[in-house]
């Protein structure tokens, strides 16, 4: 896939008809590894309670540079979406302990639409823990926000062989149909592994969309109420490649492969995302 800027990315999708959330970027000579482990067994892990990363936006103005970067450009992002990201506070701002992400109607660099892709610092990366995000979605047809976890190293290949988690995504012609999946060598495309779930105030109040990440499963929780689970069968990479760091991203894209399947109501722009805290807490290893 094409590398653009720092983390660039080929996509995502969910279930359904799903073509997924944002490009993937470029990767390094994939080590594959052994073909087949033995699967592991829960051991129950929990998790630290104070955050390794977090980020509770108290402070106005842009995001911290010391947390965040962003994917940048118009390229359509392996789903043919149609917005350009930038990295101004035109699109990404705080106020009052909010981080709002603006999808906007505005021409730039020959699209037709602005908004911004939010990416955590590498350093702050983890492999296997708790990832929680406390959001409120947008509404509006041609909206497709995404809550979603990539690779650094990208240490099986390029995607989907090196693994993505999405913690939410949702596009605003479902409304209020909230989706968690995980993609693989395996399990891509139209064939990820999904669950949905309707929650009726996605778009009117913030919810809590969390992640725990074991080396038994990956078991996705909306507001503590478990949605999803994937188990780690031991077969290798194929299944699954997510024993390697991931980082998060947050975005807003515009219309695309699935957020675009009923075209895009441009009377509901500028449409945002508010995020109201993002955590990472370390699983603690037995």
């Amino acid at each position: 896939m094409i590398k653009i800027n720092t983390t660039i990315l080929l996509c995502a999708v969910t279930g359904l008809v799903l073509i997924a959330c944002g490009s993937k970027k470029s990767d390094p000579a994939p080590n594959i590894g052994p073909v087949k482990t033995e699967p592991p067994t829960d051991k129950g892990w929990a998790f630290e309670t104070t955050p390794s990363f977090a980020d509770e936006f108290d402070t106005d103005g842009k995001p911290s540079d010391a947390k965040w970067m962003y994917d940048t450009g118009g390229s359509g992002w392996g789903n043919n979406e149609l917005q350009y990201y930038t990295d101004t506070e035109n699109n990404a701002s705080i106020k009052n302990g909010i981080l709002t992400i603006t999808a906007k109607k505005e021409a730039m660099q020959g699209m037709n639409y602005t908004s911004s892709r939010m990416v955590s610092k590498f350093e702050h990366s983890i492999t296997y823990g708790r990832v929680e995000v406390r959001a409120k979605l947008p509404a509006g047809r041609g909206t497709w926000p995404a809550i979603w976890m990539l690779p650094d190293d990208y240490k099986y290949g390029s995607w989907p062989k090196s693994g993505e988690i999405d913690i939410m995504e949702h596009v605003g012609y479902d409304p209020n149909n909230v989706h968690f999946s995980v993609h693989n060598s395996v399990n891509n495309a139209g064939n990820s592994k999904t669950s949905g779930r309707m929650i009726e105030t996605a778009l009117t109040d913030y919810h809590k969309y969390r992640v725990d990440w074991t080396p038994y499963a990956i078991r996705g929780y909306y507001d503590d109420v478990l949605v999803f689970t994937f188990v780690n069968e031991g077969k290798g990479s194929s299944t699954w490649p997510f024993d390697q760091k991931f980082h998060l991203l947050l975005n807003v894209a515009v219309g695309g492969n699935w957020g675009g399947v009923q075209g895009v109501d441009d009377t509901v722009f500028p449409a945002s995302m508010q995020v109201d805290y993002v955590r990472f807490y370390k699983m603690i290893d037995k």
